[in-house]
């Protein structure tokens, strides 16, 4: 639905104060392990011990993609991890800012920005792509740096999707919607996702910097910020149920195998020929 963003924003404050006391009552013990290795089981031992399994957790996450190529960085599976590190935060953010599958995406944006003249100001051409490119890929970085790193640091915030994984499909998707407004804080409780909406707000305001001035202004940031919301919410939905996807393609993959495999005749058997 194509909502004014007046609109979009006042639904999506309308819904922080119902998913915070979803968060309270139900959050904390919603994503269901399922039997985590030793090494993101959560332990009482040092900080430098915490710090090494976090290591553990932060390499794992930065090799989770969707179809092979979409980065799946920010998804943990694991309601115990053990809390991030500012600089680990930060590392996370860096891996997925700067990974080609972002610079594709934005090229593939600017295209579509050039193709359908949005962003007029830009012009056309090369020189027009170019800018729109770029204008794409700052979108994206800041939104990552500042919603998933400088603000999760300062407000001590975990910026990692747990995935629910149980339950019915309506209970997960709005569990999925909700980690928009709520989030796992570095003390382990739930709470507001301060970040994210100061995030989406703040990558909105800067680019008021370098988008065509006739692009620009308050009502415009608000607009980006809830279309960013948006996004973030679908992208959540696609990461919670893609593992089930996976599964259920793979398991109807194998079922077919076994089928055909029980239903091809049996090889003929050779009459044995006897010498005179």
């Amino acid at each position: 639905m194509n909502l004014p963003w007046l609109v979009k924003c006042l639904l999506s404050m309308a819904l922080l104060p119902a998913c915070y006391a979803l968060a309270q009552a139900k959050l904390p013990d919603a994503p269901a392990p399922a039997e985590p290795p030793a090494a993101t089981q959560p332990t009482q031992a040092h900080s430098s011990s915490q710090y090494e399994q976090a290591e553990q957790q932060v390499h794992q996450e930065e090799h989770q993609r969707i179809l092979g190529g979409i980065p799946n960085f920010y998804t943990s599976f694991y309601a115990n991890d053990v809390v991030l590190s500012p600089g680990q935060k930060f590392q996370l953010a860096f891996a997925n800012a700067f990974d080609p599958v972002m610079f594709l995406a934005s090229g593939l944006d600017a295209g579509y920005e050039q193709a359908t003249d949005q962003f007029e100001g830009y012009g056309q051409g090369m020189q027009g792509y170019g800018k729109r490119v770029g204008a794409s890929y700052a979108d994206t970085f800041d939104g990552i740096i500042l919603g998933s790193a400088v603000f999760p640091v300062l407000l001590h915030e975990d910026p990692r999707y747990f995935r629910k994984g149980t339950g019915s499909l309506g209970k997960r998707t709005f569990y999925a919607i909700s980690t928009e407004f709520i989030t796992k804080n570095d003390n382990g409780t739930w709470g507001p996702n301060y970040a994210n909406v100061a995030g989406n707000l703040a990558a909105g305001g800067l680019s008021n910097l370098y988008y065509p001035e006739q692009d620009r202004g308050v009502g415009l940031t608000f607009e980006r910020a809830a279309f960013d919301t948006i996004e973030g919410a679908m992208g959540a939905i696609v990461v919670e149920f893609w593992p089930d996807i996976v599964h259920h393609f793979s398991h109807k993959k194998q079922t077919s195998a076994s089928l055909e495999q029980a239903n091809a005749p049996a090889p003929a058997q050779s009459t044995p020929q006897h010498a005179p």
